[in-house]
Parts: C-alpha cells; structure tokens; sequence
C-alpha cells in the first residue's frame, strides 16, 4: 500500500506547489471530503473553499481560490487553480 499522495498544485502562470503529502482537503457542493493513499479515482471542482494539503515532512499548508479543479488518480492529486491564490 503506498502511504503518500504525490501533489501537483498549478496555475496557468506558476507551478504553486509540489511534493509528497498524506492528505488532501476541501469542501465541494456535496460537502467536506479528504483524499487518502488509494484514494479512487476522482474529479471536482472547488469554489471559494481551503484547499488544505499535509506534506509528509512538513505542517499543513493551506490554500484558497476563486476555483479550482482536483483531479486524483493513481495517487496523484493535480490541482489546476485560478492565480489570484489567498494562502490561509
């Protein structure tokens, strides 16, 4: 079983994050979810809500945006954002 996510968080202009993380959070209109390791695969779109990822060796690092897309597969999380990034 793998026990970490690969994380990619990316705007049209800048890569904002990567790296290796043991979860990723938000909320979407069906509520609040987290992706795990094994995680199935997944897409959804993200409005005005944190986006909270915890990197394997590092604290919580949380973001918001106007929108976002999360598409999850095979244990990688990419999170195509809008730039006007707000860091919680």
């Amino acid at each position: 079983m793998t026990e970490s996510l690969s994380v990619k968080v990316i705007s049209p202009q800048n890569l904002l994050f990567f790296g290796k993380a043991t979860s990723v959070s938000s909320r979407n209109t069906s509520g609040n979810f987290d992706v795990l390791p094994e995680h199935t695969s997944f897409i959804t779109i993200i409005i005005q809500s944190p986006i909270v990822i915890r990197p394997v060796d590092s604290q919580k690092i949380t973001l918001t945006f106007s929108i976002a897309v999360m598409y999850v597969t095979d244990n990688n999380v990419t999170i195509y954002a809008q730039p006007e990034a707000i860091n919680l």
